[in-house]
């Protein structure tokens, strides 16, 4: 009974230590910049907390002198021979770059690319549904996609439904410009509309 309890006990450490091993990497992956203890390098180019150079050290006195400040060693260059190493208050830098990136998101605008789709005999009263639609993803900022789709025979007429397409851009023109002419492809002709600037 001892002896089991023994090598249950084993096994139980044995599970920790990979737990805590994990933990580890998704926090390296996580932040993807090593600090303090994490950098795996003998010697650095260390900079200074006010960027100015201290030199090539190695990795204690690096740690030292971030330590005699109450900073950390941050490494900023990982890929650089040797590493560069800045000392700084890494919670701060972390939350400076958290705040960089979304102010880089907030900027980010997103451009939609909507798709309408016609035939080459529409009707008039259709025609003007569809181009309402058109104006109005135009309006909104959204690229636009219009395919006319041929069947059987219609395909022997490519003329039809370049007519509408260029009907289209030529009623919308105030609104967007034709991005890409209008262009066969297998059984559809697709132009593409982009809004003015």
């Amino acid at each position: 009974m001892r002896g089991s309890g023994g090598v249950c006990h084993r096994f139980v450490i044995a599970v920790h230590e990979v737990r805590l091993c994990r933990r580890e990497v998704q926090i390296n992956i996580a932040d993807n910049v090593r600090i303090n203890e994490r950098i795996r390098t003998d010697m650095v180019r260390l900079i200074g907390p006010d960027g100015e150079q201290v030199g090539i050290v190695n990795l204690r006195e690096a740690l030292d002198y971030a330590d005699r400040l109450n900073l950390d060693l941050v490494e900023v260059a990982p890929m650089a021979n040797p590493p560069v190493c800045k000392v700084m208050h890494y919670g701060k830098y972390k939350y400076e770059q958290e705040q960089k990136a979304k102010e880089a998101r907030k900027r980010q605008t997103t451009i939609n690319v909507k798709e309408i789709k016609l035939r080459p005999k529409i009707d008039d009263h259709d025609f003007e549904t569809k181009k309402g639609h058109v104006e109005r993803f135009l309006r909104h900022g959204d690229k636009v996609k219009v395919t006319i789709m041929f069947r059987g025979r219609e395909l022997m007429h490519p003329h039809l439904g370049e007519r509408l397409l260029r009907r289209m851009a030529d009623d919308l023109v105030e609104l967007g410009d034709i991005e890409s002419q209008p262009n066969l492809d297998g059984r559809n002709m697709v132009m593409m509309l982009a809004p003015k600037k």
